[in-house]
């Protein structure tokens, strides 16, 4: 008996051990992780004249378990040896992004990070860089560019990117210049196609594009290892789904680099009224032609221009019968109406469908709102003017819980759901 329960302590013993180690080991690759992006962003603050190293949090989606390098104000966050940890409160949405909560403005990331060092760097400096935004002029768009999912946006969006991958990979100085003109003749092209399109895309690389821009300087990587990146990037990019909210992390960051070897500091000119197309132009000293759709014509074999129209096209067809069911499952049959009040939303940008001007489908989004959360993995519909979202209608309603295909809704009180009986339409409404 002595001997069994000795056995048994010694036991218990190396367990608790095993598991403080793995907990221990697990706490100091965290503070790693913090000390990686803050040597890193210290070593390169003259790309913005500013430490970028600031409040991050980094967040289990599964357990909303956090992981921090700051303090917070409301004493959530305790610290453990040489980090802060804590659960994340469930009306706060999880997402790669910038947030003002308990006092700071954090950069939160999703765990796990990337094993690479360079692309773990480059993912923190990238959203550090949205936390500094504002105090280095820049507001935070998140414009749309509903253009690139139809068939000559993308064509002419993956074109560009085409000639941008050649121009990355030559060493030849006037082969380079060559693709970057072509590269911006088929930008050109595209915001003649599309009215505004010049406007809405500069937005969006102001934003996501220059903080992508910061992350790429920041990381470290070498000549080589930054061309490898910009390639494998672009190539992982044209999987996506859609190109609309995710097209800046591939352009910007390339022509940033490519004019980096001949005017250090470029960023450091830009400000929210720059237009980077004109900009680059002129930095690169390039002559574009006048008439940019006969040049377009005569370059795009040079950049897989067929296979790539086959494919838009192909692709086209798809999408439109697509869109066709998407407007019968939220707009035409009866769904259940969500009027925003105070929302806030996290999705995945690189898989969401634009509905002509019904707004936009997202396969994948969580809203918190006065009136509770809405997570959805079916598909859900956003009004162009984001004050109201639409899913399908509800097959269960158990007191504060409803649920429907691919959604459910944590209603709080003071809320109820309700059908209109003259269409089978359900509505949120405020009791």
């Amino acid at each position: 008996m002595i001997k069994k329960l000795y056995i048994t302590t010694l036991l218990f013993m190396f367990i608790q051990s095993s598991f403080g180690q793995k907990v221990s080991t697990f706490e100091e690759s965290i503070a790693t992780y913090f000390n990686e992006i803050k040597i890193e962003a210290k070593r390169h603050q003259q790309i913005w004249a500013k430490d970028l190293y600031g409040p991050i949090l980094l967040v289990n989606p599964n357990t909303r378990q956090l992981f921090a390098n700051f303090s917070d104000t409301a004493g959530i966050l305790k610290q453990v040896r040489k980090i802060y940890s804590g659960i994340l409160p469930n009306e706060i949405n999880i997402a790669n992004t910038a947030i003002n909560w308990n006092g700071r403005r954090w950069a939160m990331i999703m765990l796990p990070l990337p094993a690479n060092t360079q692309e773990r760097i480059n993912l923190l400096a990238h959203e550090l860089f949205h936390v500094a935004q504002p105090s280095l002029g820049f507001q935070l768009f998140n414009t749309q560019n509903n253009h690139l999912d139809q068939k000559d946006g993308r064509i002419y969006l993956r074109l560009e990117l085409e000639v941008l991958k050649k121009a990355i990979q030559t060493t030849n100085e006037f082969e380079m210049k060559t693709h970057l003109a072509n590269a911006l003749i088929f930008r050109k092209y595209r915001y003649m196609l599309y009215p505004g399109a010049d406007t809405t895309e500069n937005l969006l690389e102001l934003n996501e594009g220059l903080a992508e821009y910061t992350g790429s300087v920041i990381s470290g990587r070498n000549k080589k290892q930054s061309t490898e990146h910009f390639v494998q990037s672009i190539n992982a990019f044209l999987s996506n789904p859609t190109f609309v909210r995710s097209f800046a992390y591939q352009t910007i960051p390339i022509y940033g680099y490519l004019l980096v070897n001949t005017k250090k500091g470029w960023n450091s000119e830009t400000t929210i009224k720059t237009n980077l197309t004109d900009y680059f132009i002129k930095a690169f000293d390039l002559s574009l032609p006048n008439d940019i759709k006969k040049t377009t014509d005569s370059v795009l074999n040079q950049y897989n221009g067929e296979i790539i129209i086959s494919e838009e096209k192909a692709r086209d067809e798809k999408t439109k019968k697509l869109i066709a069911e998407y407007k019968s499952k939220f707009i035409e049959q009866p769904h259940f109406e969500i009027i925003f009040e105070q929302m806030n939303v996290s999705f995945d940008p690189r898989n969401i469908m634009p509905i002509e001007d019904k707004g936009t489908v997202y396969p994948n989004i969580r809203v918190s709102d006065n009136w509770g959360i809405l997570t959805v993995e079916n598909g859900a519909l956003m009004s162009s003017s984001w004050d109201k979202i639409s899913v399908t209608i509800p097959i269960k309603i158990e007191n504060k819980n409803i649920s429907g295909d691919g959604w459910i809704l944590e209603l709080k009180n003071g809320y109820s759901v309700t059908k209109d009986e003259s269409n089978g339409s359900y509505k949120l409404t405020k009791k």
